[in-house]
């Protein structure tokens, strides 16, 4: 590539983290810059880099914010919609959203295009670092692009492993899979991402593409027996949670089994659509646990018809993020369920103390006066004195009466 960008030594940051003021990107840019590493964030979402900027979060983060201030303060951190900072970075972290089609088909060009549309701003000897979980070959596609772009950058996958709300002790603590094409590059990743872990887990690229999505798709699977263990005992009139808690009391093979919930989210499902369309669609096992995942809302809802005319009723629904303690309602079931208690039900009356995006919820003293019935779809902890006298569902078992429906 010719005219390739020229930065001072002034100028430079160690680190530019692209898209980084979303879930993924923020979260690490805080974490280098609390370990005194330049940073810069490049995102096109103008609110959310004035938000960085101003000292706030543009979404929940548990301990996130103290630290934001700190680094914006000392100058280690700053945030720009100006793509001119990526040329400034001497390793340049991605975070580009990968997800499926409306036919559940991922997008294997989502991020080399992505990279393209950015590619005047990359110079030679930098590490360009994919942080997103992506489909598997992803990463050698990149290498690729850079290579007939005639771009001399080092290319490595490390994917992030946190679970939201948690970034800023899993980053510290969790190890750390990388994965480059050769060792003296493993080596350069290893290095900077040693600075926030001990524990780095060296694999080939491929291997680490896969390793992302078997972990993803996993959990999966595990909330998905669970969710189908729940059905089958609640269709005899027991309680899955008390059966839950008496086979994993000091019994450690079994200390992983799940409580029932609604599953959803930004990555599990979608990368385990990824790990099916990677297995030519031959992945049975994967495909059940989206029917049992998927299907639970209109498991709740035809139970419910079976008790009461919901015809005749308003229901209330307490919690719209994806999970507890969260603002974020990407791929929520929560909305789902919502849509099909809109064809059911007299009315539906939503409400979330976090989520902020939706302007048609309510406030929950206001829910709680005109609900004939509850449903607990976000197991919110402002939820746990809940004071009604009206009938909860409450799969979650967040109330400590049950779970069955």
């Amino acid at each position: 590539m010719k005219d390739q960008p020229v930065v001072s030594a002034s100028c430079r940051h160690d680190v530019v983290v692209v898209g980084g003021a979303g879930h993924v990107g923020l979260p690490l840019a805080i974490a280098f810059a609390s370990r005194g590493l330049r940073v810069a964030i490049f995102d096109v979402n103008e609110a959310a880099v004035a938000t960085i900027n101003g000292g706030g979060l543009p979404f929940l983060e548990d301990g996130a914010l103290e630290p934001l201030y700190e680094a914006l303060l000392s100058g280690t951190l700053s945030a720009t919609t100006d793509p001119c900072v990526i040329s400034a970075g001497d390793s340049v972290v991605v975070v580009v959203g990968t997800p499926v089609d409306e036919h559940l088909n991922p997008d294997p060009d989502a991020v080399p295009a992505a990279l393209q549309d950015i590619a005047g701003h990359f110079r030679d000897g930098q590490m360009v670092v994919l942080r997103s979980t992506v489909y598997p070959g992803v990463t050698r596609r990149v290498e690729a692009m850079f290579a007939r772009l005639g771009l001399g950058v080092d290319v490595a996958f490390c994917p992030e492993r946190i679970a939201e709300g948690q970034a800023m002790t899993e980053l510290f603590e969790l190890p750390q899979l990388v994965a480059a094409r050769g060792a003296e590059v493993r080596q350069r990743a290893a290095s900077l991402f040693g600075k926030l872990t001990n524990s780095i887990v060296e694999l080939e690229p491929e291997e680490a593409e896969l390793a992302k999505l078997f972990t993803n798709t996993w959990r999966y699977i595990k909330f998905a027996a669970a969710n189908q263990f729940f059905m089958m005992a609640n269709q005899h009139g027991l309680d899955y949670d008390t059966i839950r808690r008496a086979i994993t009391h000091d019994y450690p093979r079994a200390a992983d089994l799940p409580g029932a919930g609604l599953t959803a989210g930004p990555c599990l499902f979608k990368d385990t659509m990824q790990l099916a369309a990677f297995s030519d669609n031959n992945f049975a096992l994967g495909h059940s646990a989206m029917l049992v995942n998927e299907g639970l809302p209109l498991y709740l809802v035809s139970r419910l018809e079976g008790q009461y005319d919901l015809s005749t009723m308003k229901v209330g629904i307490l919690g719209m993020a994806f999970k507890g303690g969260s603002d974020d309602t990407r791929s929520s079931l929560a909305y789902k369920l919502r849509r099909i208690l809109r064809f059911r039900a007299d009315a539906v009356l939503a409400t979330d103390p976090y989520v902020s995006t939706d302007q048609t919820l309510l406030p929950l003293e206001q829910v709680l006066a005109e609900a004939d019935l509850l449903i607990i779809a976000a197991p919110h902890n402002a939820y746990r004195e809940l004071d009604t006298s009206l009938p909860v569902v409450d799969v979650w078992n967040l109330l400590g009466q049950g779970t069955r429906v």
